[in-house]
């Protein structure tokens, strides 16, 4: 693996290439992202490649790449001329990706606005709320999450998180009733460090969650685009949101093994059936 850096005006973007460039089979990289997820989530998934040359990065802000704007939100038409940027610097030609959450929002606004970029898109379980019948509902929901953030800290935060993101089903008032979640019951400490600046917990993510892709623009890419959802994920809030960016984009949603994660190894402590994963995304990629 070679550690690479580009330089922008605004950002040093950090990146992980997995094999040789050019590619020593001559099939295009490729190329894994995720947001707020940096690189190294990608460690498990990559080494199931052993053949193709693959190519991870941080995102503007997190891991290792450094922010020269500023700024501390995080947009997804500034990630994707980021990963634009990154494709361009590869000079390998358009890439394959495979996109996590967060990552998978970033590779629908990269294929809207650079259309030539990528030959084939995997965009796994992105987190789009106003793709869903109850879009309110669920900007409620994710309100109380920074809310619960912003009161107590950390744990108070990730507990409504998990709260939120496992909850089955629209967010009725079922949901809101319900008394806040304890860290504890999701072995967290309760105390407060006096953070803030979170990029899940915090509302400096929530152009990602409120992003609508343009329909019409990604049909008219050349890209193949694929949206996939994890078979544990059933009705809970990326489960639904994969479900419904597909039916935006009018195909039916692409089941892969396991869960949200269900690409990771021990990374970050909940992993998921990784090979399996790579078995399908490999499946997909060679058009199957």
């Amino acid at each position: 693996m070679a550690t690479q850096t580009l330089q922008t005006p605004e950002v040093g973007l950090v990146y992980d290439v997995h094999g040789p460039l050019p590619t020593a089979d001559g099939r295009s990289p490729l190329v894994m992202i995720g947001q707020p997820m940096d690189a190294s989530g990608f460690r498990t998934l990559a080494s199931y490649f052993p053949e193709r040359t693959v190519v991870a990065y941080d995102p503007r802000g997190l891991g290792r790449s450094t922010r020269k704007d500023g700024r501390v939100d995080n947009v997804p038409e500034v990630q994707a001329a980021d990963v634009h940027a990154l494709i361009e610097a590869l000079g390998a030609g358009p890439v394959e990706m495979f996109a996590s959450s967060g990552g998978a929002v970033t590779a629908l606004a990269l294929v809207t606005a650079h259309p030539d970029d990528v030959t084939t898109l995997v965009a796994h379980e992105p987190p789009l709320i106003p793709v869903l019948p109850d879009a309110r509902a669920a900007e409620r929901a994710r309100d109380g999450v920074r809310d619960a953030y912003e009161a107590k800290g950390p744990g108070a935060g990730m507990a409504a998180f998990i709260a939120m993101t496992s909850w089955q089903g629209e967010f009725t008032d079922d949901y809101f009733a319900r008394p806040a979640p304890d860290p504890a019951a999701f072995g967290m400490p309760a105390e407060d460090d006096g953070s803030r600046d979170d990029p899940l917990l915090s509302d400096r993510s929530w152009a990602v969650s409120g992003y609508r892709p343009d329909a019409g623009a990604i049909a008219a890419a050349p890209t193949r685009v694929v949206i996939a959802v994890g078979e544990e994920s059933g009705g809970t809030f990326t489960g639904r949101t994969a479900v419904a960016t597909a039916e935006l984009l009018g195909q039916q949603v692409t089941v892969f093994p396991s869960h949200h994660g269900g690409f990771m190894g021990g990374e970050f402590g909940y992993a998921g059936q990784p090979e399996a994963f790579a078995r399908r995304l490999r499946q997909i990629l060679d058009g199957a």
